[in-house]
């Protein structure tokens, strides 16, 4: 069983279920998919954003264990192939994109979310990772620490590299082309001032077959 929670802001829901139906159609083997909101803990620029923290505890310190945004992503690939690169030798494993710096200063435009866009060291890397739930790293971490989504805390040694094909941004200018997963970190193309943003007919597409299932 492979394990896969997902952000869930309810002022994102459609992203959500596009996301999720985009993961189970594609999908060779079974998949457990968790909903994490913001359970409790201060909310960032969605109710999720520290709550991916508190997956190994989840998990209770076993095995591993998928995160996505999801619901700003569209998956393109069978999820099987992203849960068997996990490599045991590290804390966490994350697409790393490097010198990235974003094109957009404000974030969800014309929504009640609307906030700066800023900018910091290993942005968007924690947007889609694999937690090895079993390494001592994440037993002493308080998920309610703000600083948490840059990663800070672990050093360079512990964060795995998985391929980049895994987490393209993108409204970022990352070639769309053969990508697993689809980013629209500045807002998904449910909101009318992204309607017309890069792969947003992918996304549009995928939302049309969910509503035709059944």
């Amino acid at each position: 069983m492979i394990h896969l929670f997902c952000g869930y802001d309810r002022r994102e829901a459609i992203g959500f279920h596009v996301f999720v139906h985009s993961v189970l159609s594609r999908t060779s083997a079974p998949v457990s998919i968790i909903p994490l909101a913001a359970m409790g803990l201060p909310e960032g620029s969605n109710s999720f954003t520290q709550s991916r923290f508190l997956v190994p505890k989840l998990m209770r310190y076993r095995g591993h264990a998928i995160f996505a945004d999801a619901s700003d992503m569209l998956a393109m690939g069978d999820v099987v192939e992203l849960n068997a690169l996990f490599d045991p030798r590290f804390a966490i494993q994350v697409v790393k994109h490097a010198d990235y710096k974003t094109r957009h200063k404000t974030k969800y435009r014309g929504t009640a979310m609307e906030c700066p866009n800023m900018n910091y060291p290993r942005k968007n890397w924690a947007s889609v990772c694999i937690f090895n739930c079993e390494h001592p790293a994440w037993q002493t971490v308080d998920a309610s620490e703000p600083s948490l989504i840059g990663l800070k805390f672990l050093p360079d040694e512990l964060i795995g590299e998985l391929p980049a094909e895994w987490n393209r941004l993108a409204d970022e200018g990352h070639p769309v082309e053969e990508a697993k997963v689809l980013h629209w970190t500045a807002g998904f193309p449910a909101f009318e001032a992204y309607r017309d943003a890069p792969a947003a007919d992918a996304w549009f597409a995928a939302k049309r077959q969910m509503e035709l299932v059944g």
